[in-house]
C-alpha cells in the first residue's frame, strides 16, 4: 500500500480511471458483438443500422484513451468492410 499522500491520491485516481475504462470497454465490446452477430446472420438491414452506433462508440473509446487509435481504426475498417460484404451492391 502507498505511504505518501500523493501516492494514495494517485492510487484512488487509478481505481476510478480503471472503473471508467472497464465500463467504456464493456460498452464497446457489447456493441461490436451485436454488430458481428447481425453480420453473421447476414442481416444487412440490421447491420447497416448498428454500424454508425458502433463506429461512434469506437471513436469515443479512442478519444477517451480506452483503446489505441490504430486499434480503433482497425475495428472501424474491418466492421465496415464486413457489412459491405453481406450483400454487395451491383456494380455499374
Amino acid at each position: 500500500m502507498a505511504q505518501h499522500k500523493s501516492a494514495i491520491r494517485q492510487w484512488r485516481r487509478s481505481l476510478r480511471r480503471n472503473a471508467i475504462n472497464k465500463r467504456n470497454k464493456s460498452m464497446l465490446r457489447s456493441q461490436i458483438k451485436k454488430l458481428r452477430e447481425s453480420i453473421k446472420n447476414k442481416d444487412r438491414e440490421e447491420a447497416v443500422k448498428l454500424l454508425p452506433l458502433a463506429l461512434s462508440i469506437i471513436d469515443k473509446s479512442v478519444k477517451k484513451g480506452t483503446i489505441h487509435e490504430n486499434s480503433g481504426r482497425r475495428y472501424k475498417s474491418r466492421l465496415s468492410q464486413q457489412v459491405e460484404m453481406i450483400n454487395p451492391s451491383p456494380s455499374k
